[in-house]
């Protein structure tokens, strides 16, 4: 009834780390091959590792990810982060791990406005590579990690129109905020999970129905409180941008988990959640936007002519909380 991936989710959001991971950071980080097992428990089948930069990085870096992928390449993809260093290497550096199997570029968490310049170069690059970027979004400059826009979302707006080719994918409580219509504007409310009903009017649906190059990332309990928290207008809002959603956990650790992905299960086989929509958000749209399925080599594969002809113009410079929570707030 539910397709035939019900019980073989992708998981565009995960953590982990082939490094032993020092005392005293209040957090343990799993490695590929502990997380498989968990995995299979959840019904997941794939899941996209997370970078954290280009030099040794606590929660992996490009190196690290790209090795856990090449490891179990059925099981794990990987994405790539830069550093915030010459900003002019950055296309050179992006095709670099294209080439190296990177499917896109995350977890994007520098902590500047989305109209910085370092990260303008980030955006050019990408669409000119066709590399989707995953952003955390931060609620202001100097405030915990991740991008930085104004409540409404203006920033963003202005990145996805100006970057029409470019698939910017959000995640986190400042962008999972503006799904109701009653968004508050203070640091505080921007930095909550949302709970109770959804005001319609909401900023996050006028933006998905202008942009075509907006997707969600469902992960932590920002994405899973944004659709379980008014159970009738989250099942809509699935149905209705079911082509734009990404099922994904945000885990580090195998003593993770969280509810969103049996909630799906559960309202599917209900027959609330329609079968397509089932299918496109837990595993169907992953497998379209990252390439997932054939070769997944990045220097041959989902690349334009004309970004080989040439270089790009311009500047290239919870109600129901996690289990094992140990201060990994998303």
């Amino acid at each position: 009834m539910m397709g035939r991936r019900m019980d073989k989710k992708i998981d565009i959001h995960l953590h982990l780390s082939e490094r032993v991971i020092p005392e005293g950071l209040g957090m343990k980080i799993s490695s590929g091959a502990e997380m498989l097992p968990h995995l299979d428990a959840l019904g997941i089948g794939m899941g996209i590792v997370m970078s954290s930069g280009e030099k040794q990085a606590v929660f992996g870096s490009n190196a690290s990810c790209r090795k856990i992928a090449e490891q179990y390449p059925d099981r794990y993809a990987w994405m790539c982060m830069l550093d915030e260093t010459e900003p002019e290497t950055v296309y050179e550096r992006l095709k670099k791990y294209r080439s190296e199997g990177a499917v896109g570029v995350g977890e994007l968490t520098v902590n500047h406005r989305l109209d910085h310049p370092f990260l303008e170069a980030v955006f050019q690059a990408a669409e000119a590579l066709g590399l989707p970027v995953l952003f955390h979004m931060s609620p202001e400059e100097g405030f915990q990690y991740g991008v930085v826009d104004e409540p409404g979302l203006p920033l963003l707006e202005r990145t996805l129109q100006k970057y029409p080719d470019l698939i910017l994918i959000g995640h986190s409580q400042p962008f999972w905020h503006e799904i109701s219509g009653d968004a508050g504007a203070s640091r505080e409310d921007r930095y909550e999970w949302g709970k109770g009903p959804v005001t319609p009017g909401g900023r996050l649906g006028q933006l998905f129905e202008a942009y075509p190059n907006l997707y969600g990332d469902l992960s932590a309990n920002s994405g899973g409180c944004a659709v379980m928290r008014d159970e009738a207008f989250g099942l809509a809002f699935l149905e209705t941008w079911k082509d734009r959603l990404m099922f994904g956990t945000d885990m580090v650790n195998v003593d993770m988990e969280f509810p969103l992905g049996s909630w799906l299960d559960q309202k599917a086989a209900e027959g609330a959640l329609s079968p397509a929509a089932y299918q496109a958000v837990v595993s169907g749209n992953a497998e379209r936007i990252f390439r997932l399925c054939g070769n997944r080599d990045r220097e041959s594969e989902g690349r334009s002519a004309a970004a080989e002809a040439e270089e790009p113009s311009g500047k290239i410079i919870e109600e129901k909380t996690m289990k094992g929570d140990q201060g990994w707030r998303k």
